[in-house]
């Protein structure tokens, strides 16, 4: 049978076949694992360690492996033998288990080519774009669950109340599409929901030009009655509207012209409020999220929340009750009076953002920034962005580059990058202990130390806590 029949089997018949996953641990994996649990699949899995991602799939009945060896698959023999080895991007050919099922003749697959099988007979509201992903994919399940509806989910992010993913109950299914190794490229989206496109992953997109290709390939796989819901102040996709890419689709943004409208913004301690404005009607709306950025995600979820058929009489009260997902703006504790935020900023842009959002905020706290560059390839193309992105901060402090999947480049350093900041007060200090021993004795009662990293630098706020 060809695995992509896997997913049109009864739940009864799906008990006797097992998927294993390779890189379970991940933020791209596990959430799939979970759907397909839930499902009614048996999951095998590994990855190189344990985290909080594989004891909740184990707690749901899943075999995970640490590490990587050939016997995690078991068997080449049914029932024992896996149906289908699912890998994330991350994992090469060289991987033994990849190895042995390949020797094996078992298919092997990576999300793009699975997700488009397993979500086939769904209704798939895919929020894609450079930055406010997560926050707003989160969102619009967030209002759909709150409301008593019981959709399908994939989010990058633990949410509190909603976890990661969920397989529903319901056609519709709200994925976070990612660009990365071309993943939404597996989707065929009923509503795609498209927040901007600034820039990023140079090392599978050489220019900007290749990078906005591989929109405009998701852009035509949308489906034949379905729509666009984009922002509209995103230059990029105001030049798709120009050219008649977008038709039949609703914008929104905080510029006249689009459809849905932010107006009246105000900022403060407690979050954001706006007045949503809709062809002539008038909407009051209020955020626990504090920045502009937050606003034009929750725009975007309020707009794809009434695709799905809710109200927005009854939509925006639930957006008071989100409490935020895991590393974005994620309060982590007091030392001795000063606050540690968490965030998951990489990009200079969302540096900038996530930063003003923090003076808007806090505007009387003195802001330690402590940024972990991520990988060579991003931090070399983006440099010059650098420059002014950190202005809201009052101390700038670099860390070692996280490398992640590329190897290391002697010529992009922690120095390189404090100095493109033309910060008055960066300085660079590669390890997280060293930065710990640093900030510790000048650390105030109003003190606001922010770490912006999309890497292992998350750790810091455990070493100053």
């Amino acid at each position: 049978m060809p695995w992509q029949s896997l997913f049109t089997l009864l739940p009864d018949q799906r008990r006797q076949h097992r998927i294993h996953l390779v890189g379970a641990g991940g933020t791209g994996l596990a959430p799939i694992a979970r759907v397909l649990a839930q499902m009614g699949f048996q999951i095998s899995g590994s990855d190189r360690e344990r985290n909080t991602r594989t004891q909740a799939l184990e707690a749901l009945g899943a075999r995970i492996f640490q590490g990587h060896r050939p016997e995690h698959l078991l068997s080449p023999d049914p029932p024992s033998r896996p149906d289908l080895v699912l890998i994330s991007s991350a994992v090469p050919p060289s991987n033994p288990e990849v190895q042995q099922a390949q020797a094996w003749g078992l298919p092997v697959v990576k999300r793009k080519d699975l997700l488009g099988p397993l979500l086939e007979a769904r209704e798939v509201l895919a929020v894609a774009g450079t930055h406010g992903k997560t926050t707003t994919t989160a969102l619009i399940a967030h209002i759909l669950t709150q409301a008593g509806r019981r959709p399908g989910y994939i989010i990058g992010s633990e949410i509190p109340g909603l976890g990661f993913s969920e397989a529903g109950r319901e056609p519709l299914f709200v994925i976070e599409a990612d660009e990365y190794d071309y993943m939404f490229l597996g989707l065929k989206p009923w509503r795609l929901v498209l927040t901007n496109l600034d820039w990023d992953h140079p090392d599978l997109f050489p220019t900007p030009e290749a990078y906005e290709d591989a929109f405009l390939r998701l852009l035509q796989q949308v489906r034949a009655q379905g729509r666009v819901l984009y922002y509209r102040d995103d230059p990029t996709l105001r030049r798709w509207e120009r050219e008649q890419r977008l038709e039949h689709g609703l914008s929104y943004g905080a510029f006249h012209g689009a459809y849905a409208r932010a107006e009246d913004i105000e900022m403060g301690p407690q979050g954001a409020r706006y007045r949503l404005h809709i062809q002539g009607h008038d909407y009051p709306v209020q955020l626990r999220l504090h920045g502009l950025h937050n606003i034009l995600n929750s725009m975007a979820a309020l707009l794809a929340v009434r695709e799905a058929g809710l109200s927005l009489e009854e939509a925006i009260p639930h957006l008071m009750t989100y409490q935020g997902a895991a590393r974005r703006f994620e309060w982590k504790g007091e030392v001795r009076g000063a606050i540690i935020i968490d965030d998951y900023a990489h990009h200079p842009t969302e540096v900038r953002h996530t930063l003003q959002a923090a003076r808007t905020a806090y505007p009387q706290r003195e802001i330690w920034a402590i940024y972990q560059p991520h990988t060579y390839s991003r931090t070399r193309t983006f440099l010059d962005q650098f420059h002014g992105a950190f202005s809201a901060a009052d101390h700038v402090i670099i860390t070692e580059i996280y490398a992640a999947r590329e190897p290391q480049d002697p010529h992009i350093t922690p120095e390189l990058v404090a100095a493109a900041t033309h910060h008055e007060d960066a300085r660079a200090i590669p390890s997280l202990e060293a930065i710990a021993q640093y900030l510790m004795p000048r650390l105030g009662p109003n003190s606001l130390v922010i770490i912006l990293s999309a890497g292992s630098a998350t750790r810091l706020a455990e070493i100053l806590l």
